[in-house]
């Protein structure tokens, strides 16, 4: 299962990476668990200074805008 996190302070850009993530690993029958994470000194841990960020595997896969589906279904394949 993937650990995916969404980096932000909750604002609609971070609603809807999240609620992106969630839809597209659905269709592609990947479990992932989606969660967000608004907490300043998490977000600062992973040293993103743009958010939203998206965090898979405890690993940084993206920052500053929402991605692009294309991304999020290479990523959820890897």
């Amino acid at each position: 299962m993937k650990k995916i996190m969404v980096l932000g302070s909750g604002c609609a850009k971070c609603s809807k990476t999240a609620e992106q993530l969630e839809k597209l690993a659905q269709e592609l029958g990947v479990e992932a668990e989606v969660s967000k994470q608004t907490d300043p000194q998490v977000i600062m841990q992973y040293g993103v200074m743009s958010t939203p960020a998206v965090v898979i595997d405890d690993q940084i896969v993206h920052t500053g805008s929402i991605p692009h589906t294309e991304e999020i279904k290479a990523w959820l394949k890897r």
